[in-house]
């Protein structure tokens, strides 16, 4: 069950990124944007010891930032 969360909140989360940023992306590139931006936004929180519950809204505030920074940086970095 914890994985189908991930992936939930990874596609949202990923979503949310691609909006924010005016950026295109699709199924896929959502979910993968996402999934880093939870990964990256996971170890920022923990670098900066921010007290993250653990909750899904949590989680999924934690993944939306990881993720516009990651697409942030990406578009940066290739365009």
């Amino acid at each position: 069950m914890g994985l189908i969360i991930t992936i939930i909140i990874g596609l949202v989360a990923g979503a949310v990124a691609h909006r924010v940023l005016n950026s295109r992306g699709g199924f896929l590139g959502s979910l993968v944007v996402g999934l880093v931006g939870a990964l990256l936004g996971g170890e920022l929180a923990a670098i900066l010891n921010l007290n993250v519950t653990g909750g899904i809204l949590d989680r999924l505030i934690i993944a939306v930032i990881g993720a516009i920074l990651f697409l942030f940086i990406w578009k940066k970095l290739f365009k």
